[in-house]
């Protein structure tokens, strides 16, 4: 295809959209093309593009108010309100449809002490990142041990990216102003790793959602940082080799722009819808969002091996699944996130996201979740063409936070139980062990069964309702991080008391202050020593871990769940009011409206066939 063609096709493709969840802009990014239009001189006219629950998109101008007499601004001011008021609906349809709702139980309470831990938090994060700027600064992960460093995510810095939405939660401004600094030099065009592999899922998630969720919490003053999101989503989409391709290939060489036809799994190709609808929203390039969010809408629409729950492996060639794998553990985990954020963050009509997560929820409780046989601890197994394996991992420990955010989105309280029930028993991970820390993997065998283990696993098992496959930690978050959903939701103390031992176990078995600095993780939870440190420190340290153990002790309303939608990589990212109702009734059609929405950013990129074709710049 040549240039002139694809500009042609570049063309089509921008004005013929096919996704549902294009239908809805987000209010708060119509009031303020209103209110705040940008101010280039004395006739400056905002162009936006609003959709408002189904309604047809229509092009209005504002003029600047700057440029009319006080009396004429203030009819002008008043007249656009109407139209917007006009446009949504009636001003009936306003309160009754879109009233904020409450995730978090209202007016939760901290006991007084509370400040002393989360400065115990940030303390932890203060002295990893030294350790991380004085031996590894500029590459992705510090290692501790030998006091160097390694590059598995590109050589582009993750750890700085990876922490400045932790840096911005925790007033840390000096560090986010130099990480910010720092960002601004890296070339996101070109990976470091000596394969040149780009992983499009760890990318998306540390380094898109890092920049982005950075820019939002930094009140949106570096621009920068959208141009460099902007730079590497543009690589990513090689990703897609068509535009027909709703699935992208999970590695991408850049210097080649070519993707690596490999299989992937719902998982890598379901966890970006967050991400690139956001880069949408700041570019005002819809195309980001329709191939993030559309492999989303693909694998939710693919016959799964059982109802709701898709298979673990997809290949993106034919769009298909290529096994009977259903879990909620790694490789599956964040798609079913997915289905419950992505309607969060955009208040979408599409009612297909949250239809599928409600029937893969259910289908997990007729089919996944088993009650052990010692301690009465519930768990979700693993099934794979009609066997059940009661296996789980720290992994999978994000779903009780999942199952409680789910539930509260459909007022469904047995859903919400059950979720506190699975926070529970992934805490008695952690509760288990001499070191307070869970293991990487463990399993049980549910009521009805006799154990088939033997020796000090059985002695384990029937003392604490589990026993471990996978003894170490890597720095994992999910355990803390369904533990802080969970205060937030329920208001109940314990979540507290638990982040507070979390907090002194790491103190005590992740680092040792005679042998490195910073902190590693350990490869024995169930040995009183941790069976020795492990030579690297995750990224995901910086961003969920201790961002998510400060968050339980910060003031509820920073940063609070109805307000802000972590993305997998625990980076807010800023919401709209909840709705009163999330409804998931019959699924919508699909929808022939033009993605555009009203940004500061002006211009941006075109994707077709895997390319990215230049409409301007910020």
């Amino acid at each position: 295809m040549d240039r002139e063609d694809l500009l042609q096709d570049n063309h089509h493709r921008q004005v013929s959209i096919n996704q549902p969840f294009l239908r809805t802009i987000l209010l708060d990014d119509t009031i303020m093309s209103v209110l705040r239009p940008r101010w280039e001189g004395s006739s400056t006219c905002l162009t936006g593009c609003i959709d408002w629950r189904r309604y047809k998109c229509r092009a209005y101008q504002f003029l600047a108010l700057r440029t009319l007499s006080p009396a004429a601004g203030i009819e002008m001011l008043t007249h656009a309100l109407t139209k917007l008021l006009l446009l949504l609906g009636t001003a009936l349809y306003i309160p009754t449809s879109v009233l904020a709702g409450n995730f978090q139980k209202p007016n939760l309470q901290l006991p007084s002490t509370a400040t002393a831990h989360k400065e115990a938090a940030k303390q932890i994060f203060l002295d990893s990142y030294a350790a991380y700027k004085k031996y590894a600064w500029g590459h992705d992960d510090l290692s501790p041990l030998s006091k160097g460093f390694s590059d598995p995510r590109n050589g582009w810095g993750a750890t700085i990216v990876d922490s400045m939405s932790t840096m911005a939660v925790m007033g840390l401004d000096d560090l986010l102003e130099e990480a910010v600094d720092f960002c601004a030099t890296v070339d996101f065009s070109k990976s470091q790793s000596i394969d040149e592999q780009v992983s499009v899922f760890e990318t998306t998630i540390r380094y898109l959602g890092g920049l982005l969720s950075a820019y939002e919490l930094a009140g949106k003053r570096h621009s920068i940082l959208v141009q460099k999101a902007r730079e590497v989503g543009d690589k990513m989409a090689f990703a897609w080799r068509s535009p027909d391709q709703a699935v992208p290939y999970p590695r991408v060489v850049f210097s080649r722009n070519q993707a690596l036809t490999q299989g992937t799994n719902i998982a890598e190709a379901g966890t970006l819808a967050l991400e690139w609808f956001t880069l949408s929203k700041y570019t005002g390039n819809g195309t980001y969002a329709a191939l993030g969010v559309g492999a989303l809408e693909h694998i939710a629409g693919l016959t799964p091996p059982l109802p709701g729950l898709a298979a673990r492996s997809v290949d993106p060639t034919s769009g298909r699944f290529t096994n009977s794998f259903v879990g909620w553990g790694g490789g599956s985990d964040s798609y079913f996130e997915y289905l419950v954020k992505f309607p969060r963050l955009t208040n979408t009509d599409d009612q297909m996201f949250l239809k599928t997560w409600h029937t893969a929820v259910d289908s997990s409780i007729n089919t996944l979740l088993r009650t052990g046989s010692v301690g009465g601890w519930q768990y979700l197994g693993d099934w794979d063409a009609g066997r059940y394996t009661p296996v789980s991992s720290h992994l999978e420990c994000f779903h009780g936070g999942n199952w409680l955010m789910g539930g509260r989105m459909l007022n469904n309280q047995t859903i919400v139980d059950i979720g506190l029930d699975l926070v529970d028993s992934c805490w008695n991970s952690y509760a288990s062990t001499p070191t307070g820390i869970g293991p990487e993997a463990f399993r049980w065998f549910p009521q009805g069964t006799e154990p088939t283990i033997t020796g000090d696993n059985l002695r384990f098992y029937q003392e604490h309702g589990f026993y471990i496959t996978s003894p170490g930690y890597i720095l994992r978050p999910e355990v803390l991080e369904s533990n802080f959903i969970a205060w937030r939701v329920t208001g109940d103390t314990k979540y507290l008391d638990r982040a507070a031992d979390a907090i002194e176990s790491f103190n005590a078995y992740l680092r040792n202050t005679t042998r490195f600095e910073g902190y590693a993780g350990i490869n024995n939870v169930n040995r009183g020593d941790g069976g020795g440190f492990r030579d690297d420190t995750e990224s995901f340290w910086f961003a969920e871990v201790l961002k998510y153990l400060y968050l339980t002790f910060d003031d509820p309303s920073r940063i609070s769940l109805d307000e802000w939608v972590f993305n997998t990589e625990a980076h807010p990212f800023e919401a709209p009011p909840a709705l009163r109702v999330y409804t998931d009734g019959e699924l919508l059609p699909p929808s022939d409206e033009l993605f555009s929405p009203i940004s500061e950013f002006a211009g941006g990129s075109e994707v077709v066939s895997g390319r990215i074709m230049p409409t301007g710049g910020i």
